[in-house]
């Protein structure tokens, strides 16, 4: 997964977009395929049914598997499997005959995005050619709650998201919103949770925000870990950047005010028994690192298929730098990163996101990985 930055500067970014049918995933895309954004993207298409946006946008009857729009954009459909239509574009773009800087997958809305996010990594040919980006998944406030509850594919596609657009706020009261929201960070508090009204958003939203990046920092919600650590609400690092420049849904997560809130909050959403959740790990202790590294290959091994997203930044014995590590399923990376300043504190943070993950299990693994002293 180890990338120099001039090579990634050169390489075509990949969002895959993806919600459960009905959310407005294909709004959102109408609104890049058509709107002037000075960008030339390809949309790959995994889902020709009745809401698919060929029917108003490409009213003619091609055969072509591949039309290219007014505004540059170029609609493909996918025929074979993802990595055939991949190869495709990547040959007619070495070849000059189609031009575009980035691409854009469009799931079907039952789709788990995990394989999706595999293909870029399991061939080398495709991953040598495009970077994966991010993945966008769009929630409907109105019936999220319910989807969440039947479908564990919608519940998938949270635990995959690097950024999550919650659609139809309008349908919704204040406190409806508020409590999906609660339990997407409880599910993600990675992925940073943004309205979106009828696919109205900057495009710079959903574009180039870098969720596969190594080198991009751990950012996990303040209010996730006030409540992980109740004990730990003002000690959690704000030098960390958790605002940087974002337009954050969750100023309120900074305020005093809020603290006492969260306890009917949690015995509110208790009836929630969401398969897909999320835990972190803090430690100031430094990792040995022989003994964290076959831990953590015996953790991919054994629940791999259940892990969807997992990062963090750590600390290892005998190292001044931090090293930053991330992984999908059973593919793990780790690259230095950045050394650690003069003023601030080594410590270790990391985050797992996955389907019933052994919580207690992982994080005592974890601590025996420690230098105990």
């Amino acid at each position: 997964m180890t990338k120099t930055q001039a090579q990634a500067d050169k390489m075509i970014p990949v969002t895959v977009l993806t919600g459960f049918l009905g959310a407005g995933k294909t709004t959102l895309l109408k609104r890049i395929l058509t709107e002037y954004h000075g960008n030339r993207i390809a949309v790959i298409e995994n889902e020709f049914g009745p809401e698919s946006i060929d029917n108003e946008l490409l009213v003619q009857d091609s055969d072509e598997q591949i039309i290219e729009l007014s505004n540059g954009c170029v609609c493909c459909t996918i025929r074979g499997d993802l990595l055939n239509t991949l190869t495709d574009l990547k040959n007619r773009h070495q070849k000059g005959e189609l031009k575009f800087e980035r691409v854009v997958i469009e799931t079907t809305g039952v789709a788990n995005p995990g394989p999706v996010c595999q293909t870029f990594f399991m061939d080398d040919s495709v991953a040598a050619f495009y970077r994966l980006d991010a993945v966008i998944t769009v929630v409907d406030a109105k019936h999220g709650m319910e989807t969440l509850d039947t479908q564990p594919e919608a519940q998938k596609q949270v635990g995959f998201a690097d950024r999550i657009l919650v659609s139809k706020k309008d349908l919704v009261t204040d406190q409806e919103y508020g409590a999906l929201r609660h339990r997407l960070l409880h599910m993600n508090p990675r992925a940073e949770i943004m309205p979106v009204h009828f696919g109205e958003i900057d495009i710079n939203k959903v574009l180039d925000i870098s969720g596969f990046n190594l080198n991009t920092i751990l950012d996990i919600d303040p209010e996730f870990l006030k409540e992980e650590h109740p004990d730990a609400a003002h000690d959690h690092d704000h030098g960390h950047g958790h605002d940087h420049g974002h337009d954050h849904d969750h100023a309120h997560a900074h305020g005093e005010h809020h603290d006492h809130d969260h306890h009917h909050h949690d015995h509110h959403h208790a009836h929630h028994d969401d398969e897909i959740g999320a835990f972190v790990f803090k430690s100031e202790k430094p990792f040995i690192p022989e003994r964290l590294e076959e831990f953590l290959s015996g953790v991919v091994q054994v629940f791999g298929p259940d892990l969807y997203r997992y990062k963090g930044i750590l600390y290892m014995k005998g190292m001044r730098q931090r090293m930053i590590f991330q992984g999908v399923h059973m593919l793990m990376g780790a690259e230095p990163g950045k050394p650690w300043g003069p003023k601030e504190k080594p410590s270790n943070t990391m985050v797992f996101i996955g389907r019933k993950l052994p919580k207690d299990v992982i994080l005592n693994g974890l601590n025996q990985c420690l230098v105990q002293k």
